[in-house]
C-alpha cells in the first residue's frame, strides 16, 4: 500500500505550545487513513516539524503502508532528510535518526516540499491540537 503523508508541526512562540498535523491519504484514491493533531507541550517549530513526520511514519507503518510519500512545507527538515543540508542542532539530531530510522521501514519513499498552501490539512490539525492542548483524531 502506497500512503501521503502530509505533515506540519508549529509552535505559537518559539519555543512554545506546539503540536503537530498529519493526515495520510491513500496514494491511489485519495481517501484519507488517518487524520490527527498531536499537542507537543512546550518546544520549537522544528522539533514539532520532526516529531510530526515522526508521528506519521509510525501511523503508516502500522496501517501497513509499503511505500510513503511525504510532503511538508518544512524546506529544512525535506532538506536535511534528502541529505542537502546538514543537520546541526543537537536537539534535531536524535529527531532525524528516527526518521531515517523509520523510513528503511518502508520498500519505498521519497520527501518532498510542498508551499503551505498545498499542506492546508495538515496545518489546520496541528493549530487544532494546539487551540485543544491535546491531542486530536479525525480519522474516518
Amino acid at each position: 500500500m502506497h500512503l501521503v503523508i502530509h505533515t506540519d508541526g508549529g509552535a505559537r512562540g518559539n519555543p512554545g505550545p506546539a503540536a503537530a498535523g498529519v493526515s495520510l491519504t491513500d496514494a491511489k484514491t485519495g481517501d484519507a487513513v488517518h487524520e490527527a493533531g498531536y499537542f507537543l507541550g512546550e518546544t520549537t517549530n522544528n522539533v514539532a516539524e520532526y516529531t510530526g513526520l515522526i508521528r506519521g511514519l509510525e501511523e503508516a507503518a502500522r496501517l501497513g503502508a509499503t511505500r510513503v510519500s511525504v510532503r511538508s512545507d518544512s524546506e529544512l527538515m525535506v532538506r536535511q532528510i534528502n541529505g542537502q543540508y546538514r543537520v546541526k542542532a543537537p536537539g534535531l539530531k536524535p529527531l532525524h535518526q528516527d526518521v531515517m530510522a523509520l523510513l528503511g521501514r518502508f520498500g519505498a519513499w521519497d520527501v518532498g516540499h510542498v508551499r503551505r498552501e498545498g499542506n492546508q490539512r495538515a496545518d489546520q490539525l496541528a493549530n487544532a491540537a494546539m487551540d485543544a492542548r491535546t491531542d486530536v483524531d479525525y480519522t474516518p
